[in-house]
């Protein structure tokens, strides 16, 4: 009787084991087709397809790597994609597995914008101002969420509030950096002593090597810090785009809603978008699977109308999407030191902070100034934050709802 299970040691099937590339792209493709209903969810079908069904790696693993993707800026759900592609197919089956995955949305999105470049004007559709208002309630509570898991305390509440201050009196990119470098050290001085070390995460295999990790995290912050400057001295618009869209992907904490109002702060007040047109395309968003970041190249290729937009969709989406994969391919070799060292967790504790203080600003202006016009919009933005926080009702079918609203009650 204790034959068999001799024969069959009960974690083989469960160790990280390499992959072949064409494995990893049709794991990862079927799951950007079908994989609907924002971040979490998402986590929900990578751990059923890699480790129950295809048994890649086991629940400890998958939640080490799911931790790490948390802990760091950055689309939550793609970071462990790209994650999980390293752990298989190393840097090659990282950017398959996340352009396999971004790519149904990605290509559906840069097709919307083609449609909606040669729309007639949208200034005046109802729908489009039901999706405005339901922006607010989909905003509303990514920071509200953010807040209760991030703001757990007096000092974080502070640090929160006065992060939106300070940015809600200078609202730019400078700011922004500088009230969660602010945050970072904050949190540094007032938790280093009190904050706990987290638990050491299973052993992962197939990482890159410290240098090559060290050189990405190097280039990310390179990149975050060198882009505004170089795109001001040389007054190149690709590079302000890929810049806007580059710090808004390294911005971002938790679900692919709350770079909403990062990106809409960079596209519609330098008008290369109408906030008509950024918000058609958020609705559309909704309605697809995969990850929101896909949204960027929608933003990209409709603010370039012509044949060649879809390159300029491809840029941004390149922009966004490439801080993540710097921090995760930088972070997953030393994410054993890094996970348990009070330093490091003390100083994001405050940095987390100051992000949800970036927006809680961006909500106020310009989400709220430039949706909610009298009391009757301000009802309508409060029933479609309650259907979503209380009465969890998924995003898509409360956008879906308002922008229905919003046509029967104004019209075309």
């Amino acid at each position: 009787m204790v034959e068999p299970s001799r024969s069959s040691p009960p974690e083989e099937p469960h160790r990280p084991t390499p992959g072949g590339i064409l494995e990893v792209a049709g794991a990862f493709l079927r799951l950007g087709c079908l994989s609907f209903g924002g971040p979490i969810a998402h986590l929900g079908y990578l751990r059923a397809e890699l480790v129950e069904k295809r048994r890649w790696l086991d629940d400890a693993h998958y939640g080490d790597l799911v931790a790490l993707c948390q802990f760091l800026p950055g689309p939550a759900s793609s970071q462990v994609v790209f994650a999980l592609g390293m752990q298989r197919a190393g840097l090659v089956g990282a950017l398959v597995a996340s352009v396999c995955f971004t790519l149904p949305s990605a290509v559906l999105m840069i097709a919307f914008a083609y449609g909606v470049g040669r729309a007639a004007d949208l200034s005046g559709a109802g729908w489009l101002h039901g999706l405005k208002l339901a922006a607010v309630a989909v905003v509303a509570q990514a920071v509200w969420g953010m807040g209760k898991k991030l703001c757990t305390d007096r000092a974080r509440v502070t640090l929160c509030i006065g992060s939106a201050a300070v940015l809600l009196a200078a609202p730019d990119a400078v700011a922004q950096l500088g009230v969660i470098a602010a945050g970072g050290l904050v949190g540094f001085w007032r938790y280093r002593d009190t904050i706990g070390a987290g638990p050491a995460p299973a052993a992962t295999r197939g990482a890159r090597g410290h240098v090559a990790a060290a050189l990405a995290l190097a280039a990310f912050l390179a990149l975050l810090v060198g882009l505004p400057a170089l795109a001001a001295a040389t007054g190149s618009r690709d590079l302000a785009v890929f810049d806007s869209f580059y710090r808004s992907g390294s911005l971002v904490f938790g679900g692919g809603h709350v770079v909403l109002p990062l990106l809409r702060a960079e596209v519609v007040p330098r008008a290369w978008l109408t906030d008509d047109q950024f918000l058609a395309g958020y609705g559309a968003a909704q309605a697809l699977p995969g990850p929101m970041f896909a949204f960027a190249a929608y933003l990209g290729a409709a603010m370039s109308p012509g044949s060649a937009s879809w390159l300029r969709g491809l840029w941004c989406l390149l922009a966004i999407f490439l801080p993540a994969w710097l921090l995760i391919g930088g972070a997953l070799p030393f994410w054993h030191r890094l996970r348990a060292a009070r330093g490091a967790r003390a100083a994001l504790a405050g940095a987390n902070a100051a992000v949800v203080g970036v927006l809680l600003a961006a909500l106020y202006d310009p989400v709220v100034t430039g949706s909610v016009r009298g009391p009757r919009d301000a009802v309508a933005a409060l029933l479609a934050f309650g259907l979503l926080e209380h009465w969890k009702v998924p995003p898509w079918l409360v956008v879906a709802a308002s922008a229905a609203a919003g046509q029967w009650l104004l019209g075309a």
